[in-house]
């Protein structure tokens, strides 16, 4: 299973969202590192939306969904990039 379905998982799991996309953003970091040429899975995007998140403020937000990631974190993703909302709050996308 790869990482982008792992993460994906977990969150509707533990966040039953009525929106959710999970963006593999590697490819633009490439360069970051002289060794890293931007394949994998190590930079992700985490867009979000489930009542769960009703009442929330935006830090507790992205503490849950970092603590419920952590394994992943642990296990070698780089950088995670999270955009939640409740429903019916304005996103992004």
């Amino acid at each position: 299973m790869s990482l982008e379905q792992r993460i994906t998982t977990r969150l509707t799991e533990a966040f039953a969202p009525s929106r959710l996309a999970v963006i593999n953003e590697s490819h633009l970091h490439a360069g970051h590192h002289a060794d890293f040429n931007g394949t994998g899975e190590t930079h992700m995007r985490v867009r979000i939306v489930a009542d769960a998140f009703t009442g929330m403020s935006r830090i507790a937000r992205h503490r849950a969904i970092n603590d419920l990631l952590k394994p992943e974190l642990d296990a070698g993703l780089h950088a995670l990039a999270v955009e939640p909302a409740a429903p019916g709050e304005e996103t992004r996308w």
